[in-house]
């Protein structure tokens, strides 16, 4: 039986001294810590960082500096802003295209109430994203009416949903295409209650199999671009001026989806398909992405003849999938602002990006070496992007990813490689420091 506390036994318990947590909170600066986060969060802090104390892992006058940095170190999100030093443009795992600077302004102004579906005017409710359709219309004459939903994915599913129904997607074998996690695009036309009709073979497809595969039965014919690979060597396939004439006489409707979002030809990727040429082509309904090399946020965008829109529009699955105000926000400011990074990036000079990689080499060392980039995002597939990149010791790529700002690099034949292709040239000072920091890191490091 365990002897009863003798007196002042009790005040000599180490436990005792941990701060209140009434007292915790009344800290000027763990209160004002409300302001980007919720109290839920901040007491859950303070408790968690008692419950140390309590088990000995941190003495009870380390609770209140240990409260303090875990509220500095703690973000309303646990989303982290990086410094994308890989050459990939359109970096999926990075969140893909970086907005502009008028697209961030956009959604800061959206954040609040705002006109999204009301007409200031008259009193009256309007039709949503008003501004974003009129501006895509503007970049693609060639369209007759537009539709934003909230991802390429969801633009597929409604237009197949709303053209197809329980009929069939006459489509070829070589664009039976599978993209990242797993996603196939067979699963995703079956999912709609159509049902898949493949023409032609892997390599080669001709005018003949759709025209032999169009009927009755028929919902649509979908062409896809094989955005993120190539089948080269005795291949055929059918243009889309080719295929127009078959469908328009049977009545079917033609489908393109592009993957990326260019509205226009690129020349910097003569080979990438563009929403103006498809519908120049004849294909009723063009669908894009809005975060790939359009350069806004991600939304599928819908481009296409007035019929056809509004016959999606007014489809029950077009309120499950349809763009919030945020990303018509920002896809109308991309669309009107200046060039948006993801095009700016693309279009960079070698030469100044080679001049700016030798001034960070004489200052943090290294070697300046030809480095290709990569659209990435499906886009221009295999098309390289001369450049330059800074080789620094491999061990730092750890570091670098962990530290602040958190840097990714890529690690490639025994180097650390830094491309600035998709670094802000204001962040330079950032990425200088941050790479001192990592060697510093890694100088206390044990071996």
């Amino acid at each position: 039986m365990p002897m009863p506390p003798q007196p002042g036994e009790e005040s000599s318990d180490p436990r005792r001294r941990i701060p209140r947590t009434d007292h915790l909170l009344a800290h000027p600066d763990i209160a004002g810590a409300a302001q980007t986060l919720s109290e839920r969060v901040v007491i859950g802090i303070v408790h968690a960082t008692q419950d140390r104390a309590r088990t000995g892992e941190i003495t009870p006058e380390q609770v209140q500096g240990e409260v303090l940095s875990a509220l500095g170190d703690r973000r309303a999100t646990s989303s982290r802003p990086v410094l994308n030093a890989t050459g990939v443009i359109v970096h999926t795992n990075l969140g893909r295209a970086p907005l502009s600077d008028a697209a961030r302004t956009a959604l800061q102004d959206a954040a609040g109430y705002t006109d999204v579906e009301f007409d200031l005017v008259t009193g009256a409710r309007s039709r949503r994203g008003a501004g974003a359709r009129a501006a895509l219309l503007a970049a693609c004459p060639e369209a007759e009416d537009a539709l934003v939903v909230n991802n390429g994915a969801a633009a597929l599913l409604l237009a197949l949903t709303a053209l197809a129904g329980t009929g069939e997607v006459v489509l070829s074998r070589g664009e039976l295409i599978e993209i990242g996690a797993g996603f196939r695009l067979p699963d995703l036309i079956t999912s709609t209650g159509a049902s898949l009709r493949e023409v032609g073979t892997t390599n080669r497809t001709h005018l003949a199999d759709y025209t032999g595969a169009l009927g009755a039965a028929t919902g649509c014919v979908l062409r896809i671009h094989t955005s993120n690979y190539r089948v080269i060597g005795f291949t055929s396939e059918v243009g889309l001026s080719e295929l127009a004439g078959p469908c328009r006489e049977a009545g079917i409707p033609l489908i393109a989806d592009l993957g990326s979002g260019l509205l226009a030809p690129e020349p910097h990727l003569p080979g990438e398909p563009d929403a103006a040429t498809a519908l120049r082509e004849g294909a009723e309904l063009v669908i894009a992405s809005g975060d790939k090399l359009l350069g806004g946020p991600q939304a599928g965008i819908l481009l296409g003849r007035a019929p056809v829109i509004a016959r999606l529009a007014r489809h029950p699955l077009a309120r499950a999938v349809r763009a919030d105000k945020l990303t018509l926000a920002a896809l109308e400011a991309t669309l009107t602002g200046p060039v948006p990074p993801v095009l700016a990036v693309l279009r960079q000079d070698p030469d100044a990006q080679r001049a700016r990689t030798e001034r960070l080499a004489g200052l943090l060392g290294g070697r300046v070496l030809a480095h290709e980039g990569r659209v990435g995002g499906g886009g221009g597939a295999e098309v390289p992007l001369p450049g330059w990149a800074l080789a620094l010791e491999p061990e730092l790529a750890a570091p670098l990813r962990i530290g602040d700002p958190a840097v990714v690099a890529t690690v490639r034949d025994g180097d650390c490689l830094l491309d600035l292709r998709c670094v802000p040239v204001s962040e330079d000072e950032r990425l200088v420091r941050a790479v001192t920091t990592a060697r510093a890191v890694l100088a206390q490091t044990p071996r």
